[in-house]
């Protein structure tokens, strides 16, 4: 019963339902989004996640777009994943780097190395009117335990970053930028490996990556790590490739 009093005394979770957009994975389809506030409620986030939620500063959100289910939360057995030759080859580029953990208190060097990102790579993109302000929210705002990893040259120069949560039974890679002048590094792809060696590492089981779209060639890449498992209809299942 004390219990079940404690539940009740929770405040109450805020939703919005986005309005309806273009999707940018899928020509000719439209995107929507339940969104949830958990800045309230933190706690409450490892379980959403479980559920095919990402979170987005204080909030946590779902596709549920008219007439598609397209989108399919993804995650990697960390403990299982090895790379094959390609990734292999990846990790070897990207030896001479050196891999720092931070706390989420962002930076001016940070900042200009995600505008060179923005302006490379998606300069037509959802975030690409983002000011300092909004970079410092998307960082700084977060309910739960939260880090960023660098990424230095040995010239001690940043290449890289990534926003990572600390779940229950793993990481959720949030958001990644990277020098988009080094495109032979595959910078991308490298801070993936490095953070599922990062949750080998400490016992982690999972590595959150989002949402998997099957034909989308921007999601293609997360085809690469794998086995991994797929949210659908209410659990998690094993990857089979179809779809």
């Amino acid at each position: 019963m004390d219990q079940d009093k404690r539940l009740h005394q929770l405040p109450p979770l805020q939703m919005r339902l986005s309005m309806r957009s273009d999707c940018p994975y899928i020509s000719g389809r439209t995107e929507q989004r339940v969104a949830v506030d958990i800045s309230e409620n933190p706690t409450l986030h490892d379980e959403l996640a479980r559920a095919g939620f990402r979170r987005v500063e204080n909030w946590v959100y779902k596709p549920v777009c008219p007439q598609c289910q397209a989108c399919l939360p993804w995650r990697v057995a960390a403990a299982q994943f090895r790379p094959g030759r390609n990734l292999s080859r990846i990790k070897r580029t990207n030896r001479d780097l050196t891999r720092s953990i931070g706390s989420i208190r962002p930076t001016n060097e940070q900042y200009q190395l995600f505008l060179a990102y923005i302006r490379g790579r998606h300069h037509d993109g959802q975030m690409a009117n983002m000011g300092r302000d909004d970079f410092i929210a998307m960082i700084e705002n977060s309910p739960i335990e939260t880090f960023v990893v660098n990424y230095r040259d040995d010239d001690g120069r940043l290449v890289g970053s990534v926003l990572a949560d600390v779940q229950e039974d793993g990481l959720s890679a949030v958001y990644s930028f990277f020098d988009p002048d080094q495109a032979a590094r595959s910078l991308g792809t490298f801070m993936i490996l490095d953070l599922i060696d990062y949750a080998q590492e400490h016992g982690m089981p999972w590595l959150y990556l989002g949402y998997y779209v099957p034909g989308s060639q921007k999601m293609m890449y997360k085809a690469r790590f794998q086995p991994a498992e797929v949210f659908i209809d209410g659990r998690w299942r094993p990857y089979d490739g179809a779809g």
